[in-house]
């Protein structure tokens, strides 16, 4: 197999002009083509009036050697990688002892499936409820302002990426290729098939739903345990080994493998766990708003007289600014055709993001426009982030009224630096409402500023990004973890033998994708550590 790349076509073009390319390309005639598929398709629209799509093709040839002699030295003419999945160990036929997951985010179901297809049989502990229960939850806060604390945009089944675009990409280094291993597993549960192509795949919180519910079915099918409701309060811990885990019903499951993979949001676990003398260390995240523009606005900009085009879909954004105080903001977690959504998961905050379903057809696009920020910022404790979070959460609760509406604010307004008092021609799409204020009292200073220098720059790159009834609304405060929980190179936690921090959570990943990526490699971890242990009591002494 050939992977052949950079294959541009205009925007309009049919299977027939794809194989003459590949001719074209190859220099070989029709009849020595065996066949070809899309490995990644993605588009180029630096020319509006020319947008073209881009493709990487693994094409099968009848006479490979000879070609690949032909073709030597041809950059864009290469051997097709092998990206299929290899597993790394095997479980006994009845293992002695089980694995323990906590989490069931991304990472905690990648982490839980493949200890599972290589026979570990893992119990997977999650605090939340199962996905469509927490959706109820969630519909709960959206609909009447009524929160569970224990089951909403952060806590259940399938984890606070559920609800968002349900980007699938990533910027990680991924040289065995788990990334496909994801994406072909998501297939295998429901996701369309173009995810294994697309450059920039998505799936939408609905799919993902149903998505994760399959996952669990397989999961569960080859020996795994799923319990939901079963919030870890405590790690067992003896002589700086993992002995089990303590829940808030009082069960103590043993295990001498726990993979902890909670997401960014278990506040009360990173307690426990630096109660117990965990090593964690505080670490950057970012701080801002949501901004909301009606996608029609983007998709002009962005393409032009195509925009609307069904191939092309609703556009997306990436956009940076350094400022002149040192800070940077960018735009995060951009959902085209979406809806700002409250996230908080404690009573008595505010927290915003963002959510698309697969079509991305509704009115508004959405992005956090934030400010990163450093340990420097939050200064004398490994856990000083999470207050920080807190602080400003809760004062955009006291500026939405402490009823869960969030404060929203005009964008001319907020550049003028003054309070809004009537929303403009775009209407917020978060829910259960707003209320007009100054968000500048709901973010630091230095976040204000910087976003009010931003925004302006930000117009020079998308016409209309800083049209004056552009809706601001905050705070965006859960963009990654505030911690990280120390690891060594065998994903264990540096001084707790046992315990292995995996995901965002633990302040290894940043999205869906990666999160997986990093649940497949920490379940390897634990596969090659519990089969050594097993080695080593069964050989004579």
């Amino acid at each position: 197999m050939l992977r052949l790349t950079e294959i541009k076509l205009p925007l309009e073009h049919t299977e027939h002009e794809i194989e003459a390319a590949i001719l074209k390309r190859l220099g070989i005639a029709a009849k020595e083509l065996v066949g070809y598929s899309i490995f990644r398709r993605s588009y180029d629209a630096r020319k509006r009036s020319a947008i073209s799509f881009i493709y990487m093709l693994d094409v099968e040839v009848k006479d490979e050697a000879a070609l690949r002699e032909r073709r030597h030295g041809d950059r864009h003419v290469a051997p097709a990688p092998d990206t299929r999945y290899r597993f790394v160990a095997q479980a006994p036929v009845a293992p002695a002892s089980r694995p323990v997951v906590i989490g069931t985010g991304p990472c905690g179901l990648f982490a839980g499936l493949i200890l599972a297809q290589m026979g570990f049989r893992p119990i997977i502990l999650e605090r939340g409820k199962a996905v469509r229960e927490r959706t109820r939850d969630t519909f709960g806060l959206w609909r009447k302002g009524q929160l569970n604390p224990e089951s909403n945009v952060q806590f259940g089944e399938g984890g606070a990426g559920t609800f968002s675009d349900g980007k699938l990409h990533t910027r990680i280094k991924d040289p065995h290729h788990y990334g496909r291993k994801v994406l072909t597993e998501f297939v295998n549960a429901g996701a369309p098939p173009e995810i294994l192509y697309s450059s920039k795949p998505h799936v939408g919180t609905f799919r993902l739903v149903a998505m994760v519910e399959n996952m669990r079915v397989a999961i569960q099918a080859l020996g795994g345990e799923i319990r939901f409701q079963c919030r870890v309060t405590d790690i067992d811990i003896d002589g700086g080994q993992v002995r089990g885990v303590v829940l808030d019903s009082g069960e103590t499951i043993a295990t001498a493998h726990a993979v902890l993979a909670v997401g960014h949001s278990a506040r009360d676990t990173f307690q426990m766990l630096y109660d117990r003398g965990v090593d964690i260390e505080a670490k950057p995240f970012s701080i801002g708003l949501r901004i909301e523009h009606p996608q029609s606005l983007i998709d002009r900009a962005r393409f032009g007289e195509k925009a609307g085009h069904p191939l092309l879909g609703a556009a997306d954004y990436k956009l940076v600014h350094h400022c002149r105080n040192g800070r940077s903001v960018y735009s995060f977690c951009m959902c085209p055709g979406g809806t700002v959504v409250a996230a908080a998961s404690e009573p008595g905050g505010v927290v915003t993001n963002g959510m698309s379903q697969y079509s991305r057809s509704e009115r508004n696009a959405n992005a956090g426009i934030v400010v990163g920020i450093t340990p420097a910022d939050y200064p004398g404790h490994p856990l000083a982030g999470i207050a920080f979070q807190r602080h400003w959460e809760e004062r955009a609760f006291e500026a939405g009224g402490s009823n869960y509406c969030a404060p929203a604010q005009r964008v001319a307004d907020f550049l003028a630096g003054r309070p809004s008092v009537a929303l403009g021609s775009v209407a917020p799409s978060y829910t259960p409402g707003v209320r007009m204020a100054d968000l500048g009292t709901c973010i630091p200073d230095y976040a204000a500023a910087a976003i009010r220098e931003a925004l302006p720059a930000f117009e020079r790159q998308i016409s209309g990004f800083a049209m004056e009834d552009a809706v601001l609304t905050g705070v965006e405060s859960r963009t990654s973890s505030p911690i990280r929980i120390k690891r060594d190179r065998a994903y264990q936690s540096v001084n707790t033998r046992g315990l292995f921090p995996a995901g965002e959570g633990a302040g290894y990943a940043g999205g869906i994708l990666s999160a997986a990526v990093d649940g497949i490699e920490v379940a390897e971890a634990v596969a090659l550590s519990m089969t050594n242990k097993w080695k080593k009591s069964a050989s004579p002494s």
